[in-house]
């Protein structure tokens, strides 16, 4: 979630929000979100409802819920989904943004 916050500007300059969601208690997830100063949006999901929702894995052998990275557009639509193989697999932000910039030149095209 860090190199997110490092970015976060490029992202919205971009027209997208960044929402990041964790398995974590919500007193914890919290006190994460003030500790590090988290600039986007981070809601806990404890009992695992969205993540199931958008069928993100869970793999106790490789340290539970996998990452999982989804580009939604404003309509609610599903643009690019990057499920995880292991907890280091995270699409760097470069990458990212050159999607949301494909995407924005989709969207302009008449």
């Amino acid at each position: 979630m860090a190199q997110l916050r490092q970015e976060y500007d490029e992202f919205t300059r971009r027209g997208a929000e960044v929402i990041a969601i964790g398995p974590e208690e919500p007193e914890a997830f919290t006190e994460y979100w003030r500790e590090h100063e988290m600039p986007f949006i981070g809601a806990a999901d404890p009992t695992h409802t969205v993540g199931d929702l958008y069928y993100q894995e869970v793999n106790l052998l490789k340290l539970g819920r996998m990452p999982a990275m989804m580009i939604i557009d404003k309509q609610g639509t599903i643009r690019r989904a990057h499920y995880a193989g292991s907890m280091q697999d995270i699409p760097h932000n470069d990458e990212v943004l050159a999607l949301l910039d494909e995407l924005i030149a989709e969207e302009a095209q008449p």
